[in-house]
């Protein structure tokens, strides 16, 4: 594997994190223990939701959502399609029927009128995505799923600290709108648990479920080893929640200082013209940076996309192509052919820059100029 100098992503991981996992190998409860429902109880009082189900990755907590809401085979499930992989995978796993609608060029987000144009009488559900950590409008989207008897999952994965601002000034945070929502802690996101993700509701019967379907189907009200239905290995240990707990404690600071990365990286490219920078605010919203991604000018093709990571990469710095839309993926063949035009022309621009919470101002310099001198010499 290349080791870079200046790498994509990096978790950033305390003496009193380190310290919160030690005190847990130091006990005989190394899972399902005390830390499961701390942080548990921290996150759904963090989202001001009142159930929140700590699984071991947020693909794990999307694949509950879809399995406690009990689809029919064959359901559509709109989405759009500039997306990570796992809500094409749990899709197809649960012999759900993608339907994959485009984006808003200027926010790489989906929008509830493109969704809305896309619901037939098959359609049962939508997933929204707060892309790179800047909100979709989740309450719209909610509206129109209420409206419309559908439900609404939120994947708040890239997106933890991401607010929405009503017109009265009250905000709610990215996490809190779905009838179910997930989150996840890669070590790439803004805090880790190493692996782990959470399912989130204000339905406690879909809570309760997915409690019963992360540890093998068990009903606790039944005797141990008591099968209630079919069930999966979805726990997440003390340790990851002892983690968390920690990294949770710190949230404000680390969105605060990511956000400062963005505007070091917003006034540092402003002299280069090919380069389209994300904007720093929206109206009604708080950015929580998950990545900092830029988009190259209309001129670019994706062969010179590449080229330019990879003299970057010659110079030692990380880049990412970010994200490879869905409905061009290979196991998605089988489905009706989808027309988005915003989003093949954005996934063939976009660049990841290095971005984590211990970037320095000379990194990020030496990242801008190596990337002006790249476009130089192109």
């Amino acid at each position: 594997m290349t080791k870079f100098r200046i790498p994509l992503a990096r978790p950033e991981i305390t003496d009193a994190d380190r310290d919160a996992v030690l005190q847990v190998l130091r006990t005989p409860d190394l899972s399902f223990g005390t830390k499961l429902g701390e942080f548990e109880n921290a996150i759904a009082s963090y989202l001001q939701v009142d159930h929140a189900v700590a699984v071991n990755s947020g693909t794990s907590a999307l694949h509950l959502a879809l399995r406690v809401l009990d689809l029919p085979a064959d359901s559509e499930v709109i989405l759009p399609s500039f997306a990570f992989a796992a809500p094409l995978n749990v899709l197809l796993q649960e012999k759900l029927r993608p339907v994959f609608v485009d984006i808003d060029p200027s926010t790489l987000n989906t929008t509830a009128e493109l969704v809305e144009a896309a619901i037939t009488p098959r359609t049962k559900a939508i997933i929204a995505i707060h892309t790179f950590g800047r909100p979709v409008d989740a309450a719209k989207l909610r509206g129109l799923a209420d409206r419309r008897g559908l439900y609404l999952i939120e994947d708040a994965c890239e997106a933890l600290g991401s607010e929405i601002v009503n017109s009265e000034g009250y905000r709610r945070k990215a996490g809190s709108f779905g009838h179910i929502s997930v989150l996840a802690f890669y070590p790439n996101k803004q805090i880790t648990t190493g692996e782990g993700g959470i399912f989130a509701s204000t339905h406690r019967e879909f809570a309760d479920r997915a409690r019963r379907l992360r540890n093998q189907g068990r009903d606790p009200s039944l005797d141990w080893y008591q099968q209630a239905e079919i069930g999966y290995s979805y726990r997440l240990s003390e340790m990851n929640c002892a983690l968390g707990l920690k990294q949770l404690k710190r949230i404000e600071s680390i969105v605060e200082r990511r956000q400062a990365l963005a505007a070091l990286y917003d006034q540092k490219l402003a002299c280069i013209p090919e380069v389209i920078r994300p904007a720093l605010s929206a109206p009604g919203c708080r950015i929580s940076w998950f990545v900092y991604v830029v988009q190259l000018a209309r001129n670019f093709s994706a062969a010179n996309r590449d080229a330019l990571c990879a003299a970057l990469a010659a110079r030692g710095i990380a880049t990412a192509r970010y994200f490879a839309p869905l409905h061009l993926q290979p196991v998605a063949a089988g489905l009706p052919k989808a027309t988005l035009p915003h989003t093949e022309f954005a996934a063939d621009r976009v660049i990841a820059l290095p971005f984590f919470n211990q970037l320095t101002e000379s990194q990020v310099d030496e990242v801008c100029l190596a990337l002006k001198k790249s476009l130089e010499r192109r």
